[in-house]
């Protein structure tokens, strides 16, 4: 059986795969999964969507803490990279 999943649906599923939860919650991603679809699916009925967006949100933020931190890529490894090449920069003019 072939599902097709909406907008909202497959950034859900991309974005948890980013986050490298699978073996820590399964039944929170697959909640997650279930009211994206939801949210794709209630075009006609705006409360339904509103309710099962408020509730998406909620679960990927409990499934966002659950990731692992990253080696690189924050914002504080941009900053130090930033950091660095202005020194580096300083370094060759100063040398000529």
């Amino acid at each position: 059986m072939v599902v097709i999943l909406g907008v909202v649906a497959n950034g859900i599923k991309e974005e948890i795969a980013g986050l490298k939860v699978d073996d820590q919650a399964p039944g929170m991603i697959a909640l997650a999964l279930s009211l994206a679809r939801a949210v794709d699916s209630s075009a006609k009925n705006p409360a339904a969507k509103a309710v099962a967006a408020r509730e998406l949100r909620a679960v990927m933020k409990e499934l966002r803490a659950m990731a692992p931190i990253g080696e690189e890529g924050d914002a504080v490894d941009d900053i130090a990279r930033q950091r660095e090449k202005r020194r580096e920069e300083a370094r060759k003019r100063r040398s000529g």
